[in-house]
């Protein structure tokens, strides 16, 4: 038997009950069905049911009442409670269903690894449908529908089509996945890692041994799998793996990304993307490596992001697909009235969006000026003019266009990380992108028009984007500006997971723009409730302890009367640091009891600006003990 033997998806639409268990009567190592819903959180359910179960009741898994979860355990706050907390599980017959093999558990009568067939599914409870993958189904539903009566009405200026050939709008959507892979139990020497980053060794090298070995096999079972994988490469982070006598590699330290072809249904895309996710763990594993999707996992050195393309376009009656962002003459201008109004919604409505991209501690680490990741609301169109193409990596948006290939043109949203909910970005980033939709194409205006407001300068007039803001940048921000300019120009960003969710309260109408029906603000303050309650509990019982360890650990290390006054003042500072942050005296609580005590008042304003004075002190501390730690002997 090898692994060709065996069957890892079922294409949507590509069989009908019978079919689909005629197929399973024919692979018997495939023993259970696991029916996979997504809370706000982005956790994907895995209930193990007997594949028995789905022969005798096939139909029930598609009513959604035959199978429940515990609401109350997920991520559904305000929602499903302790006492209302069933939660119906529905099979999504539309969508491409995984089989998840377990290499430890061998069938004994075919001798193949024991399967279980993974249904993406919806969650509904007495309120409603309230889980991510149906957030998403019903949003692009929703805005399929309201474009296309958009078009109808008023036409997309710059784009020659006959709104009356348009069948339907779809949406063509893809992510990268950046991960870090090492050796488990491996300490981290963050300057290495620095260094090398800085010296740019890493980015496309050659990859060797087991992260070799790995990164093919990951490409070969994504294929598999149906994702159709573009590539697989080294990213900027990493150092060179060492090698004990035997020609073993024992210290792996490595950043990689794996890409694969974008796909029209948005959803797919988001199923596709935990689906990858877990081929790369147990890929990596297998290998004996250990692999992580954090966006900062290291301090100092680049993180991780999962870049998501968000395009437009539109299935004609003749079957011809157009890409509804594409101007009729390309070389002659960026984008058409469609492509302009898509981006200006997305950016006149990020401060509302970027809570529900980056809901974590670990997400807003990496969003910081240094590493290539964007830290604040602006868009490049490549280029200062379309037939001068460049690419400014040091925006949130960036679109991505060829000439030579019409039908991608897109934009790149670079905030996002591995850990976003995909679904719930997607759906925000598409509502915008329909608001946006509506100024372009019902004020009229033409393409050269709304490109002027889309690069405004701060202080000029605009009728839809803000009047004290910029949103275009063809060149670096991070070089170009400094800290204060970027924040007059482009808006301030966000330090904390708090500070992030404010955004909602500061701009309550941007938020009334974008809910509806499809994601309505219930489902959005559910969101909201479960992300602080994980930032509360992740900065008291993880971030202060992990920190708390630190300002321990950084111990006096030259002896009296065998020192100098340099090292005397250096320990000096590095002890009143620690006091500071760690230690209560008589006089001051330190700034670690006094983020608990905040906390425990459900003062999260006075917790927030104390995590940003502690971040700053751990990195001053961080610093000063390695210079005087590193002149000791």
């Amino acid at each position: 038997m090898t692994k060709e033997d065996l069957v890892y998806v079922i294409p949507a639409g590509q069989y009908g009950k019978e079919g689909v268990l005629a197929l399973l009567e024919q692979h018997p190592e495939i023993k259970f069905v696991s029916l996979v819903g997504v809370d706000l959180a982005g956790n994907d359910t895995d209930e193990k049911i007997p594949i028995s179960v789905f022969f005798d009741e096939y139909d029930k898994f598609f009513n959604a009442t035959a199978f429940q979860t515990d609401g109350s355990s997920v991520v559904l706050p305000g929602i499903a409670t302790l006492s209302n907390a069933r939660v119906d599980i529905k099979a999504d017959p539309g969508v491409n269903w995984f089989v998840d093999y377990n290499d430890g558990n061998v069938d004994p009568v075919t001798g193949k690894p024991v399967g279980t067939l993974r249904i993406p599914s919806f969650l509904r409870h007495t309120t409603g449908f309230i889980d991510s993958r149906s957030i998403l189904r019903n949003t692009i539903d929703y805005v399929g529908e309201e474009v296309l009566k958009l078009v109808k009405k008023y036409g997309i200026k710059g784009l020659s089509v006959d709104p009356d050939d348009i069948e339907k709008i779809v949406f063509t959507t893809a992510t990268e996945l950046e991960f870090w892979v090492k050796t488990p139990s491996q300490d981290i020497e963050t300057r290495l890692l620095s260094a090398s980053q800085k010296m740019q060794e890493q980015y496309w090298q050659r990859t060797h041994g087991l992260v070799r070995t790995a990164l093919e096999q990951t490409v070969e079972r994504l294929e598999k799998y149906g994702l159709s994988p573009e590539m697989g490469h080294k990213e900027v982070g990493g150092i060179k793996a060492q090698i004990d006598d035997s020609g073993k590699l024992i210290f792996v330290l490595e950043q990689l990304e794996v890409d694969w072809k974008y796909a029209s249904d948005p959803v797919q895309t988001a199923d596709n993307e935990i689906q990858a996710r877990i081929i790369v763990r147990e890929v990596f594993r297998e290998n004996g490596l250990e692999v992580t999707f954090q966006a900062k996992p290291i301090h100092g050195v680049a993180g991780s992001g999962e870049h998501t393309h968000v395009g437009m376009g539109a299935i004609l009656k003749n079957g011809k697909f157009i890409n509804l962002f594409n101007p009729d003459d390309m070389n002659k201008s960026f984008l058409s009235a469609m492509g302009y109004g898509s981006i200006m919604g997305i950016l006149k409505h990020y401060e509302v969006i970027n809570p529900f991209v980056s809901s974590t501690t670990d997400s807003l680490n990496r969003l910081k000026p240094g590493f290539e990741a964007p830290v604040c609301i602006v868009t490049s169109l490549g280029g200062e003019t379309p037939d001068t193409p460049s690419r400014n990596r040091s925006v949130l948006a960036g679109l991505v266009r060829s000439a030579e290939n019409p039908k991608a043109t897109r934009f790149e949203m670079r905030a996002p990380n591995p850990f976003t909910n995909t679904y719930i970005a997607l759906a925000l980033f598409y509502l915008a992108a329909l608001d946006g939709v509506k100024y372009a194409l019902g004020s009229g205006k033409s393409p050269e028009a709304l490109l002027a407001e889309l690069s405004k300068k701060p202080g000029e007039d605009a009728e839809y984007l803000a009047k004290s803001r910029a949103y275009r940048s063809e060149v670096d921000v991070f070089e170009n500006f400094t800290d204060a300019e970027r924040s007059d120009m482009f808006g301030k960003a966000p330090r904390t997971v708090w500070e992030n969710f404010s955004a909602l309260d500061e701009y309550p109408e941007k938020i009334d723009e974008l809910a509806c029906d499809a994601f309505q603000k219930r489902l959005m303050e559910s969101f909201k409730l479960g992300a602080l309650s994980r930032w509360a509990l992740e900065l008291q019982y993880r971030i202060i302890p992990e920190n708390l360890a630190k300002v321990i650990s950084a111990k006096q290390l030259h002896a009296e009367g065998d020192s100098n006054p340099l090292e005397i003042e250096r320990w000096t500072k590095i002890n009143a640091l620690r006091t500071e942050l760690g230690r209560d005296t008589e006089k001051s609580l330190s700034i670690f009891s006094k983020i608990k005590k905040a906390l425990a008042a459900d003062d999260y304003d006075t917790a927030s600006n104390l995590m940003v004075a502690m971040s700053d002190k751990m990195d001053a501390l961080t610093d000063l003990y390695y210079e005087y730690s590193h002149n000791a002997f």
